[in-house]
């Protein structure tokens, strides 16, 4: 049976860059370090901060001492402003390609456009996002484009930035029928884009796909339906712990990819698991 690991699979500049900011902050000398819900999505690399003194929590103290680091996916501006009125040191671990779309959600509405946000409505980053639009943008996906949906005047229209292209295509070809005048900012993160469009091709090409991260990821989760809907056996795993033989049995062929905040060593670990069925 052979093995083909995506090469874009692994970590994206923006998660990389947010666990070594998270990583200096606890080795600094400013006390405790602490991040507002998870860094990212993938509870290996979170235990494993929490080892090395990166403490996640779900609210603000104002008594919390040290330093406090935004995680990747963001926050609403009211939070962060909140948190800098309470005095509290802060690291800002968002991921550039997210910070490029609450610039476009403020830019859009302060334009006078209807902001829409295209993704998941609980996913942390768009409820972020939502609210450097004032807290006015919609948040659409194709189970909300299956409903009646307004006509609008100036619609201004970005992604969350770990979606599919072809998704973001078809959501914006139908909403062209729907404004009269449509501004599209394309927000999705470049290395995601690459990820999937790699994954496509070698789910094509494999007998079976199997996709390693974590189970809370949407970028994961996307690329498990990505490879689904193209017909390819697929299994979704956090651990190599959660694999099981039977299902590469018959298989000739087996492809690996990952979500951008999967850590390599997890990768590995789970092709090395693989090759053990052999």
């Amino acid at each position: 049976m052979k093995i083909h690991v995506v090469k874009e699979a692994g970590f994206c500049f923006g998660v990389k860059r947010a666990i070594r900011l998270a990583s200096n902050a606890a080795r600094s000398k400013a006390g405790k370090a602490y991040t507002l819900g998870p860094l990212i999505h993938n509870p290996q690399v979170v235990e494993d901060l929490e080892k090395k003194g990166v403490h996640a929590v779900k609210e603000i103290r104002k008594n919390r001492k040290g330093t406090l680091i935004i995680r990747s996916h963001g926050v609403h501006p009211h939070i962060l402003k909140r948190i800098r009125t309470k005095g509290i040191k802060v690291v800002d671990a968002t991921c550039p390609f997210v910070k490029k779309a609450q610039r476009m959600a403020k830019l859009l509405h302060d334009q006078g456009y209807q902001v829409a946000v295209v993704g998941e409505a609980h996913h942390p980053e768009v409820q972020g996002i939502v609210g450097y639009a004032g807290d006015s943008a919609m948040v659409i996906n194709h189970n909300r484009m299956k409903r009646s949906f307004p006509r609008f005047w100036k619609l201004g229209v970005i992604a969350q930035t770990t979606l599919s292209i072809d998704a973001f295509k078809q959501i914006i070809g139908r909403l062209i029928e729907r404004t009269e005048e449509l501004k599209v900012c394309n927000t999705i993160c470049d290395a995601t884009a690459r990820t999937q469009k790699a994954t496509l091709k070698l789910a094509g090409k494999v007998d079976m796909m199997i996709v390693v991260g974590g189970h809370n990821s949407a970028n994961t989760t996307r690329l498990t339906k990505l490879c689904k809907r193209l017909g390819t056996s697929t299994h979704h795993v956090e651990t190599a712990g959660e694999l099981r033989k039977v299902w590469f049995e018959g298989k000739k062929s087996v492809g690996v990819t990952s979500g951008t905040s999967t850590p390599e060593w997890l990768i590995k670990q789970v092709v090395e698991r693989i090759r053990s069925f052999n």
